[in-house]
């Protein structure tokens, strides 16, 4: 079913979702709070979904974002969100497998490029739901940590920012995958949803071509947080 909600506690900004098959999370909002957002540029959102992060984004900076979402019914949500907050000439969502992403704009184009990939692996023994659109939203079937890597390698302009959110269980992949892609890990951000727990969920700026070095923040823990504004601003 289609719905129109406020984008969260976001002023002015709205988003379309589908209550039966797509809801954006809070991993997309942490995403977008930890971006380092430069005032003008490109920025390139690799699952763009119905638009959230680079809704936003747009808070905060005037550049240019585009959106790859690979699935026309969550596309269209997207399209619809734009449209919405009259948004059409900052932000872009194109339908395709970003992948194919050479076929619409050349190397090393993008300032900055963010990710909310899908968070699981397709083991064979992996469970796969049942609704395709939640299938290919959470499971890598289409879209790999690696393809992550690989296509930034090529797409981000030297010394260009790489921000990915992802389950925390899996930093030791990343920590790999940006060293083989020289996209090395500059700082690291873990987070909690509950109080006294361990970290769930785990944040990473990566930079191309820098030297060596990372920042490890404390952990943030968000349980009962009334809002996500600016909560990382402190530890920019």
């Amino acid at each position: 079913m289609l719905v129109k909600n406020d984008l969260y506690d976001y002023e002015n900004r709205y988003i379309y979702q589908d209550s039966d098959y797509f809801k954006f999370s809070v991993d997309s909002i942490l995403l977008a709070e930890f971006v380092d957002a430069q005032k003008s540029g490109n920025i390139l959102d690799m699952c763009a979904g119905n638009m959230a992060v680079p809704l936003i984004l747009s808070k905060y900076t005037t550049s240019s974002i585009i959106g790859f979402e690979i699935q026309k019914p969550v596309y269209d949500l997207g399209v619809k969100s734009i449209s919405l907050n009259n948004l059409a000439n900052e932000l872009k969502i194109i339908n395709d497998d970003v992948k194919n992403i050479g076929k619409y704009y050349s190397a090393e184009y993008f300032d900055t490029i963010v990710c909310n990939p899908p968070f699981f692996k397709t083991a064979k023994k992996s469970y796969i739901n049942e609704t395709k659109e939640k299938a290919i939203a959470r499971h890598e079937m289409n879209l790999t940590l690696e393809d992550i890597f690989k296509i930034s390698k090529t797409y981000l302009k030297n010394k260009g920012s790489l921000y990915i959110v992802h389950r925390a269980e899996r930093l030791d992949e990343l920590i790999v995958l940006a060293n083989k892609y020289q996209i090395n890990i500059k700082k690291i951000q873990l987070v909690s949803t509950k109080k006294n727990s361990d970290p769930r969920i785990v944040l990473i700026k990566a930079v191309k071509n820098s030297k060596s070095g990372v920042k490890i923040k404390k952990t943030l823990c968000i349980d009962g947080l009334k809002t996500y504004q600016n909560i990382f601003k402190e530890e920019k």
